[in-house]
């Protein structure tokens, strides 16, 4: 296990090594022991992007069809990242520290043995957890520690410097990832839990995702019977947010009165501004936006992944085979409003971005529907880098691309068999060798202020991928930054 260190700062920095094992908090370099908090970089926006389950290799196939290499892969700092999780199964004990489900990564082994990263792998909760926090935990919790501990995410750290936070994804709003960045919970599967704390414990200027009840995969209305309301809290809730839309602060949650969070400082309850329709979603991007916003498109799984298929479509079909819903946003357009609603704060933001359905695409083994999504999540990252271009700049904006883990086990044949390309347009030869997670790095882009520091970490080295960070000492830096 890797020593993890956690620094405290006073004034000046005072950084301590500590050896903390299974639930290390937050690492910093030996390198950085004597830098003065003043000579580090000033950052005034943070943008997250996670494609989950992103391997190198869905990049690479990524590549191959489109004929080009990604934007992403042009920043200047480029590593790898180990996921393991602090515990790899569930916690249902009081005693966790005493199960020998304990995560790993050994670099010699992860490319010996074709088995051994498939064992104790994290999930999306955990990982999400370690890159929001800085503290790996067991598999499962959504911003708890493996003792069951809260632990302050980057929303909260956000939100106690004077400035803007907001998550954004492709799934359900109150599913895994940006739960973890949100929310406190023991278990993932409590979504209408986590809904409930996003909406009304957090104050978080900004939400968008799928999950809406009333309309299918295919974003038909369903008017006679809604789908599951978990992913939104209940239907009472629901129903509530959408009347109230930028209005109402109370409400009636499981029987009792509940006050919204004041979300901008200034002693108030703040509003959801509830936006549902492509049209509002679109309007977003441009001109005077509302202070806090909660978006669920017209769909209820994902934005794409999950659309009903052509007949003819199977699982090995070119992307873009069965045509998109022409009624839901695209994750660049729900991007470009987010952006606009968080760069009101001259204080600067946070924004987590997910494309969610990377994951779900490689659990059903669809090779093209990868690619759809990996075209989606590239869409995002140059809506990114254009607005930093036209209402920031670099030394301002700090921009990182990751993966919270590797899904499918992606080669091009068996492990270790390189992808081969068809040429632009086709898919590659490509195969999946599991339907689930692997314990494999993941890569990291990064670009803007602060990112060379990256660089400090990556104290570790794998054969194949080079210098690798862990995921906790992404928020570790953020950390390091802000609170200075």
């Amino acid at each position: 296990m890797k020593f993890l260190r956690n620094h405290f700062i006073n004034g000046l920095m005072i950084l301590l090594t500590v050896r903390i094992g299974l639930i290390g908090l937050l690492s910093v370099p030996h390198l950085l022991m004597a830098q003065a908090a003043t000579d580090l970089p000033a950052l005034k926006n943070f943008i997250l992007i996670i494609g989950d389950g992103m391997g190198y290799n869905a990049i690479q196939a990524t590549d191959f069809y489109q004929g080009a290499r990604q934007p992403f892969e042009e920043f200047p700092v480029r590593l790898a990242v180990s996921t393991y999780p602090a515990k790899a199964g569930e916690n249902k004990t009081e005693n966790p520290l005493t199960n020998d489900q304990s995560g790993s990564y050994d670099p010699d082994k992860a490319w010996k043995d074709t088995g051994y990263v498939r064992k104790n792998v994290t999930e999306s909760s955990a990982a999400a957890t370690a890159l929001a926090t800085g503290v790996k935990t067991y598999n499962s919790a959504i911003g708890m520690s493996v003792g069951f501990d809260t632990l302050l995410n980057l929303v909260e750290i956000a939100k106690s410097v004077g400035k803007s936070a907001g998550v954004v994804t492709t799934v359900p709003f109150s599913h895994a990832t940006p739960a973890a960045f949100v929310a406190h919970n023991k278990s993932r599967s409590n979504y209408s839990q986590i809904a409930f704390a996003m909406l009304f414990n957090s104050r978080c200027d900004l939400i968008m995702g799928c999950g809406n009840p009333q309309y299918d995969d295919d974003g038909r209305l369903q008017e006679k019977k809604w789908k599951n309301t978990r992913y939104v809290g209940d239907s009472l809730l629901w129903v509530q947010l959408v009347e109230g839309s930028g209005i109402r602060t109370q409400f009636v949650v499981n029987g009792k009165q509940q006050v919204l969070q004041d979300s901008d400082g200034d002693g108030s309850p703040d509003p959801w501004t509830v936006i549902r329709d492509i049209g509002d979603f679109r309007a977003l991007g441009n001109g005077p936006a509302p202070r806090r916003v909660l978006g669920c498109p017209e769909v209820y799984s994902t934005l794409q992944q999950s659309r009903s298929p052509k007949s003819g479509e199977t699982r090995d079909s070119q992307p873009f085979f069965t045509p998109y819903l022409n009624s839901v946003p695209s994750l660049a357009e729900m991007v470009q409003g987010a952006l606009n609603v968080l760069g009101q704060n001259p204080r600067g933001f946070f924004l987590m971005i997910e494309a969610g359905a990377i994951d779900w695409a490689e659990h059903d083994k669809q090779k093209g529907r990868l690619i759809e999504e990996m075209t989606g999540l590239t869409k995002a990252v140059r809506t990114i880098v254009e607005w930093v271009g036209k209402n920031s700049n670099w030394e301002e904006t700090l921009v990182v691309v990751t993966a919270d883990h590797e899904s499918g086990y992606l080669w091009g044949g068996l492990p270790f068999t390189p992808l081969r390309s068809n040429g632009p347009g086709k898919l590659p030869v490509m195969k999946f060798n599991s339907t689930d997670h692997t314990n494999s790095l993941v890569p990291f882009f990064a670009k803007g202020a602060g990112s060379e520091m990256f660089r400090n970490y990556a104290d570790e080295l794998d054969p194949e991928r080079g210098p690798y960070i862990q995921n906790t000492e992404i928020a570790g830096l953020i950390r390091l930054l802000w609170l200075k």
